[in-house]
């Protein structure tokens, strides 16, 4: 494996990493993130569970979307 190489995959690497840290601090002034009809919100006494099933598949298809425009160069 060459330096050139290895230095894209640091640079997307540390790309990737800036846009999961600003996920998650600008994560809560997304309106609509966590919060799409058809995630699960259970609710009883003494506990509570959420599960965003569907705000996942939207980001899994977003990121999906994402990785096959950069691996197409």
């Amino acid at each position: 494996m060459e330096f050139s190489s290895i230095g894209k995959l640091l640079m997307v690497g540390g790309a990737v990493m800036f846009l999961l840290g600003a996920i998650f601090l600008f994560g809560e002034k997304i309106p609509f993130l966590g919060k799409l009809p058809g995630d699960i919100l259970i609710r009883r006494k003494g506990y509570s569970l959420y599960f965003p099933i569907v705000t996942c598949i939207v980001l899994s298809l977003l990121g999906s979307v994402i990785l096959s425009f950069i691996s197409r160069r």
